[in-house]
């Protein structure tokens, strides 16, 4: 069945490749679940995303709540180009959805990913 597309997000950071975040293993180690994970998260309160490693990215939501994101498989390039776009529908980013990586130059779409289950997390530095 076809569904339509209400809502496009692209979210691209502004560092370049080869940036990528990973966190000290002192600052891995504050970071604790809060809550149970959720499978779908609003995708016009997001503020911006981290993108850690190939597998996991972190998603900070106006109000200041943060959602880890770890990816059931790796994504090749995600680590190293840290930027991403994805399409949703109804303004929900869920764990069913698709990322795709994008490869600069030029700005193309690289590899295509699945999202996990959205864990809210407490400890996560910027």
């Amino acid at each position: 069945m076809f569904r339509p597309v209400v809502f496009a997000l692209m979210i691209a950071t502004l560092a370049g490749p080869a940036l990528a975040r990973p966190l000290k293993p002192e600052q891995e180690a504050k970071i604790q679940p809060a809550g149970k994970p959720e499978h779908c998260i609003s995708a016009s309160n997001i503020r911006e995303t981290r993108v850690r490693d190939d597998s996991t990215i972190d998603f900070y939501m106006l109000g200041g709540k943060v959602y880890r994101n770890k990816l059931p498989q790796s994504c090749p390039q995600l680590g190293f180009e840290e930027r991403f776009g994805y399409s949703v529908t109804n303004n929900q980013l869920c764990s069913v959805d698709i990322i795709h990586v994008i490869q600069s130059p030029p700005s193309i779409p690289g590899a295509a990913c699945g999202l996990g289950d959205f864990q809210p997390i407490t400890g996560a530095p910027r």
